[in-house]
């Protein structure tokens, strides 16, 4: 082939991919898939599916929810490490999936690493809840009441290292209490647990708990979080009582796509999010269940909050003695 003929075929066919990369649909493109790890009805899912609606309409494309259900979240964790990189699936990853890497270093994901953060969305905190019909009115009645039998009493969790998990875990041990831990397959069967009477309490997070409060079903006694929450204002929190700094231990969520995700799609889906939890509406219904809305100023500060958190729960596993069972 003559040199010239040579550039000219260069030419043409530089042209023709120019002309398919100006040519290919911008994202999104079709719709995103929105990954909560935990069984439908429970807060996680009732949140997500309250913001879906708002979502779809910032990204302009259908968002559809699915529930990936096993392992306290390691499930969906694992399947979503594993997606293509291309900001059409989403994780609602959360300091659950960063307990269990601690908790399991074999499982195939690492929240630091596996997955682009995008931003930060809702905290809440683990509601210390009985049966209503329970002679139990407060923490230190609970309390009392195992200490007078040890072993005798059982709570409940959504499953090994959820913040249910954690938080009945360091409020049996900082009491230099003995209670039976119940891990269940999700946090949705912590409720009726408690109510057909297979455990006496338990620390669902307040998206999970609220709804039970609300119909009188379930009695709440204290909230383990930094501050008493909204929508529970008469509840003490378990550090004005206890006076100790470990059992504050606050549930976050946000979202995550598998790292590689183009810087500008996770910017594209951090603004959505963003304009989605503005919307009173969502505000409100999160709020009302218990959760706050709670931005981080940019992905990059996002990231940075998951290592300070990994720390921080390396450091309450070590406190607590929870191990996988």
């Amino acid at each position: 082939m003559h040199r010239r003929t040579l550039l000219k075929a260069i030419t043409a066919t530089s042209a023709c991919f120019g002309l398919a990369h100006a040519q290919s649909p911008a994202w999104p493109s079709r719709p995103v898939r929105v990954i909560v790890p935990y069984a439908a009805g429970g807060g996680p899912d009732l949140l997500a599916r309250k913001m879906a609606p708002e979502l779809a309409r910032a990204l302009g494309t259908n968002v559809v929810v699915e529930n990936k259900v096993g392992a306290a979240g390691i499930v969906a964790a694992e399947v979503s490490a594993q997606a293509p990189p291309d900001g059409y699936l989403v994780l609602l990853g959360s300091n659950s999936h960063i307990v269990n890497k601690i908790m399991q270093p074999a499982v195939k994901f690492d929240p630091l690493t596996s997955f682009a953060p995008v931003t930060l969305m809702a905290s809440g905190a683990g509601v210390l809840v009985v049966p209503a019909d329970s002679p139990w009115r407060t923490a230190r009645d609970l309390a009392e009441a195992i200490r007078a039998k040890p072993g005798r009493f059982n709570y409940a969790s959504g499953g090994i290292g959820t913040a249910a998990h954690l938080a009945g875990a360091s409020f049996v041990r900082s009491q230099g209490l003995h209670a039976v831990h119940i891990p269940y397959r999700g946090s949705v069967e912590i409720v009726p647990a408690l109510l057909g009477g297979d455990v006496h309490f338990a620390f669902p997070v307040s998206s999970t708990a609220m709804p039970a409060i609300r119909t009188g079903k379930v009695r709440p006694l204290a909230v383990a979080g930094g501050q008493r929450i909204r929508s529970l204002p008469d509840v003490p929190t378990l550090r004005e009582i206890y006076k100790d700094e470990r059992l504050v231990q606050e549930f976050w969520t946000g979202a995550w796509v598998p790292a590689g995700t183009p810087r500008d799609v996770i910017d594209k889906l951090d603004a959505a999010f963003k304009a989605t939890h503005r919307v009173p509406a969502v505000r409100e219904f999160y709020e009302s269940n218990g959760s706050e809305v709670v931005f981080s100023e940019s992905p990059a500060q996002y990231a940075d909050y998951m290592k300070r958190e990994t720390d921080k729960w390396a450091r309450i596993i070590q406190l607590t003695g929870v191990k996988p069972e």
